[in-house]
């Protein structure tokens, strides 16, 4: 079945229009899925429940307002020929336009407060209530039993509801975040079986690559460097700076990025080997994105327990990040409970990259995909990049062969501004998403410092590496952009297939026809290595020095 967002979100907007719901008095479920399918299928076994004093915390996520508004305005706002063009909303202008209203999120307020249920955090635009309470009062509010089950295919067990919750509430909840534990999000970095590497060419220990040799790869120039830009990181765990300071230490360079660890929802920042944490991850997202973009003028790690209290930061902060990157992947109970904060994303200008993943081709059995087969985000995939010295110019690039990429294992409807490409490319869906978008280095070739006791040369890779280095060069375009007197470029998926699909396509990608993920690379777009990986200037200039004519059609999926 394909998964439409529009489905939904016809439903919201009969609610909203007057159309007959359920009274206050009358219970009703939220509007997406909240129950695995293992336990009602009775695949993951009950082994008890969990205690009634237990505290718990979740994320009540209210649906937006005047649906079909919003998709008419994103629409307009990725249309060149409109007056509307990348005429981006701030937080507030959202929030009028198409965030729940005051008096919504009041009734869910109350609605939490008298069933003993503890408002510990609210957000400036309405769509998220972050509420925490005994086990007890949650099941009794969501007439529920939050039961503990033994995993199906990892030795752990999970808790979890069995049934899907319903709330004697008028308001229709999109989502309740936190309800469940089966997925535990993992980071995508990779560490190499055998340590030995053939890198030559990086500038860092053991001539394996730091962040600033793939800025000197794919971009190759000095004038831009990211300033009056910032990044935004999503992660599921915090980090230690001693780590960030210790890697520019031994790479001989000096960071000048004021860094914000921002916790989302009292997750702790903080993270110590000798507590057991690792910030592996963590770590080398900041050096592959500071890497690109040296000037930024701040990089931001939101850390949380919950996608829903992470993307919601990220979409209420203050100022904004333009360019967004998450280095992690999940199993969500219902594939379209993010994409709200997706909208918003596009509706304000922002960008997220999204690793493919590091198990090559995505098959039925490739368990973290998502959100990588999202269309409303850019999923970058990984190769394997020679240099022509250290800290030198691009010299050849393979398709990584552990690579993420193929067609949408949540059966995620192809986006139009797609189609085209996918009718040139003998092995993707004319049906599905394809993935990636594009690419960029992810073997083993990377210096890496982390956990406060260890660097290492040539030993991670991942397509976690490859995502911030292209949030920091986006960061390199928008600044060109703003310099131009143009706005910043917002969501850029349509803008890459026209460039792809355009005469200049050779000149401002680097074009992978070499090597597989399963997939073979091929010439144009592919399921290896998407597009390929940024040439130089060359294609900021074609992202940033123009504007790009494409067709209404290629931002009707922002709506999906």
């Amino acid at each position: 079945m394909i998964r439409r967002l529009s489905v939904s979100l016809l439903v919201i907007a009969a609610m909203m229009s007057g159309a007959p719901v359920a009274s206050q008095a009358q219970s009703q479920s939220t509007l997406t899925r909240n129950v695995r399918d293992e336990v009602l299928n009775g695949r993951a076994k009950s082994v008890g429940r969990l205690p009634a004093t237990q505290s718990m915390r979740l994320v009540f996520v209210l649906a937006h307002r005047n649906q079909v508004e919003l998709e008419n305005f994103l629409q307009e706002l990725y249309d060149p020929y409109s007056p509307s063009y990348r005429k981006f909303l701030t937080v507030e202008e959202f929030t009028v336009k198409f965030g729940p209203s005051q008096e919504d999120y009041d009734s869910v307020i109350h609605f939490a407060e008298a069933n003993d249920l503890t408002v510990v955090g609210t957000a400036r635009n309405r769509m998220n209530l972050d509420v925490s309470g005994s086990v007890a009062s949650i099941e009794k509010a969501l007439h529920v039993n939050m039961g503990v089950y033994q995993h199906p295919t990892e030795n752990r067990t999970f808790y979890a509801p069995d049934r899907e919750p319903t709330m004697d509430l008028a308001v229709p909840l999109w989502r309740i975040a936190g309800l469940d534990n089966y997925s535990i999000p993992r980071p995508l970095v990779r560490v190499r079986s055998n340590a030995t590497s053939k890198a030559t060419t990086g500038s860092c220990p053991s001539q394996s690559f730091c962040g600033s040799d793939m800025r000197a790869a794919y971009y190759g120039g000095t004038t831009l460097t990211g300033a009056g830009q910032s990044v935004g990181l999503f992660e599921f765990v915090g980090t230690d700076l001693t780590d960030l300071n210790t890697y520019y230490k031994n790479a001989k360079q000096t960071n000048n990025v004021p860094i914000t660890l921002l916790s989302t929802d009292g997750t702790t920042t903080s993270c110590l080997a000798s507590a057991g944490c690792d910030d592996t991850e963590q770590t080398l997202d900041m050096t592959q994105a500071l890497g690109m973009a040296p000037g930024l003028s701040s990089l931001v790690m939101y850390v949380g327990s919950t996608d829903s209290a992470i993307f919601n930061a990220m979409a209420t902060a203050k100022p904004l990040n333009a360019q967004l990157s998450s280095s992690w992947a999940w199993l969500p109970v219902d594939p379209i409970t993010d994409n709200p904060y997706f909208e918003e994303f596009a509706a304000q200008g922002q960008n997220l990259f999204d690793a493919a993943g590091d198990s090559g081709k995505w098959t039925a059995s490739t368990e973290f995909v998502w959100p990588a087969d999202s269309a409303f985000l850019t999923t970058v995939g990984g190769t394997d990049l020679e240099t022509g010295s250290a800290g030198g110019p691009w010299s050849s690039e393979t398709a990584w062969a552990d690579g993420g990429g193929g067609i949408s294992t949540n059966k995620l409807e192809i986006p139009s501004w797609q189609v085209t490409a996918a009718a040139g490319c003998a092995d993707c869906s004319q049906t599905y998403r394809n993935g990636p978008d594009v690419s960029a280095n992810a073997n083993h070739t990377f210096y890496v410092c982390a956990d406060q006791t260890t660097c290492t040369a040539n030993v991670y890779g991942g397509t976690s590496f490859a995502a911030p280095m292209w949030a920091g060069y986006l960061a390199l375009a928008n600044q060109q952009a703003v310099s131009n007197g143009q706005s910043t470029l917002g969501f850029i998926n349509p803008t890459l297939y026209t460039i792809g699909l355009g005469s200049s396509y050779d000149s401002d990608f680097h074009d992978i026809t070499s090597g597989s993920n399963g997939y073979p690379a091929t010439v144009g777009y592919d399921l290896a290595t998407g597009w390929g990986s940024p040439n130089g200037s060359a294609l900021i200039n074609a992202l940033a020095g123009t504007c790009l004519l494409y067709t209404s059609d290629a931002a009707d999926d922002l709506t999906r």
